[in-house]
């Protein structure tokens, strides 16, 4: 991709779509199969449980799917994974075990996820990298919003019309798949050796970790979006009991409120932060963890709107330059389709980490309130003492010099 190639080419509008179909399937399916748990009597701590099914994959598959993404053109494994997902959403419809097919959807998202991010720097060059992040982010989080408030009023209306939605969501979005560019592989010469790839991965693990900059950007991506995963189920049980509303309508509505606060976040990032400018995204961290605090102690929907979209606000600007960043610096060391997979790892494994400590709290009855209180307060200062640490590396590095 030349330098001069604009923003919006081809291959980057097929990208945007694709995701934005996908992203809109993803959520739709989650409110829908946790409409048919609820249908079907299952324990409230079943669907943290069901969110760890989809994170487990991610996280098993981790060692082999960067490196597939960067041994195949990554439209072509965008496409594969969305067929994998649209076997998931067949075998929910026809009655299978939700965990199984959810889990099937999963494995498809984990293969997606590092040819997704990792084609961007193929399709715009360094400098449009960030701007281009926006797009993708800002395109999943209009999804987000369409998909989480159309799954839960159909989930609310006709369950199993909600799941049909969902499957030919996934096949529109691998037809879409077909005009990406078919641009070459990343890499060539990678091992298709299942322990060969096992030990590339955890490399590139150390590599990345060892690099102060995709250090900072993995801790904070992963505590990000582990918050993100935990605050999306815990308004399920929060809306009845902090408003008195029942049905998974609301709560979609919630999570679209934090969604458009993310779009606007991730514009807001794409205008005032460069790679160069990355810390300014610090103090947004921290204030995502004061917002959760606020927001639980909301007793009406208006406030709690408001809140929740300046916590999506606040989420956009955090992490949409620290993905820029790793994917700046993992196409320089490890490759980028490896770097998103490092990074898929380490955010679904704080995913995993704070959906079990919820599910915990969760079973052990401890009020929905004060799980958010405490969430919330832990996750500013965590963001705080990553910003410390990196203010403290700077300094020691300057003396140095």
């Amino acid at each position: 991709m030349t330098a001069s190639a604009p923003l919006l080419n081809k291959g980057m509008k097929a990208v945007l779509v694709s995701q934005f179909i996908t992203a809109f399937a993803d959520n739709a399916i989650l409110f829908a199969i946790l409409a048919q748990l609820s249908a079907r009597h299952y324990p409230e701590w079943s669907q943290p449980m069901l969110q760890m099914v989809f994170v487990l994959t991610f996280i098993v598959l981790a060692p082999f799917v960067g490196q597939i993404a960067d041994s195949f053109p990554k439209g072509r494994v965008m496409l594969l994974s969305n067929g994998c997902k649209l076997f998931g959403a067949v075998v929910i419809c026809f009655g299978a075990d939700p965990f199984l097919g959810y889990g099937l959807i999963g494995v498809g998202a984990a293969a997606y996820s590092p040819a997704k991010y990792g084609i961007l720097g193929e399709l715009t060059t360094g400098e449009q990298l960030v701007k281009a992040n926006g797009l993708i982010e800002a395109s999943t989080i209009v999804a987000i919003l369409l998909g989480s408030v159309t799954g839960g009023f159909l989930s609310d209306y006709h369950i199993t019309m909600a799941l049909i939605l969902c499957t030919v969501m996934y096949a529109l979005a691998a037809v879409t798949n077909i005009y990406i560019p078919r641009l070459p592989p990343a890499k060539t010469g990678l091992s298709r050796n299942p322990r060969t790839m096992v030990v590339t991965f955890f490399r590139a693990v150390v590599s990345l970790w060892k690099n102060q900059e995709s250090r900072f950007s993995l801790t904070g991506t992963s505590l990000f979006w582990g918050a993100g995963v935990t605050l999306r189920l815990m308004l399920v049980l929060w809306v009845p009991a902090a408003l008195g509303i029942t049905g998974q309508t609301m709560p979609t509505l919630l999570n679209a409120m934090v969604a458009i606060g993310i779009v606007a976040g991730a514009g807001l990032a794409a205008r005032f932060i460069t790679l160069e400018t990355v810390r300014r995204c610090m103090p947004a961290g921290i204030l995502i963890g004061v917002m959760v605090i606020i927001f639980t102690f909301q007793t009406s929907v208006v406030p709690t709107n408001i809140t929740l979209i300046m916590l999506g606000v606040f989420g956009g600007l955090f992490v949409v330059p620290l993905n820029a960043l790793l994917q700046k610096r993992g196409k320089e060391t490890v490759g980028a389709g490896n770097a998103i997979a490092v990074q898929n790892m380490g955010e679904n494994g704080a995913m995993l980490l704070m959906l079990g400590l919820y599910s915990l709290a969760v079973k052990a009855g401890v009020p929905v309130v004060v799980i958010g209180a405490a969430f919330g307060s832990l996750f500013a200062l965590a963001i705080g003492g990553l910003w410390l640490w990196d203010i403290r590396r700077k300094k020691q590095i300057s003396q140095q010099e």
